[in-house]
């Protein structure tokens, strides 16, 4: 039986938008979004990184992640300093921190419930899967 490829993208996106929906209402109980929180992750593992590289780490363009950033200094989340030449470097205070590790254990728990209905090879097999499907050198789908 051949899959069609909208299908299949349907299918990849109907997914993630599950997890989104279901990340971003549960991350409201540690006082963040889904963007934040990934934000926040994004410099908590790349401290003192450029809004480049970190737009490009959230998916996000860079003027979307500058704003996104404005409102983490904000709210104390994050600290912006200066770098070489004009480069700004990001930096999690420690409420930034805080949120953070409040809203890995809000991810992992959504995403178990997400995964609940495969077994452990399954799991394996999708990721391995999707990390072949997101090789350079595959078509971008549209999904």
């Amino acid at each position: 039986m051949a899959v069609e490829p909208q299908i299949l993208g349907r299918a990849v996106k109907a997914v993630q938008y599950r997890q989104h929906r279901a990340l971003d209402s549960r991350l409201a109980s540690v006082g963040s979004t889904l963007a934040q929180w990934d934000a926040l992750r994004a410099i908590g593992r790349t401290p003192g990184a450029s809004a480049r590289l970190l737009a490009a780490a959230t998916f996000q363009s860079e003027q979307a992640f500058g704003t996104l950033a404005g409102r983490l200094v904000a709210q104390n989340l994050v600290e912006r300093r200066p770098g070489r030449g004009r480069r700004i470097e990001h930096h999690l205070t420690a409420e930034g921190e805080r949120v953070l590790n409040a809203g890995r254990e809000v991810a992992d728990s959504v995403l178990r419930e997400c995964f609940e209905n495969l077994t452990e090879p399954e799991r394996e097999t999708l990721l391995r899967l999707l990390l072949k499907a997101g090789e350079p050198g595959s078509e971008a789908g549209t999904g």
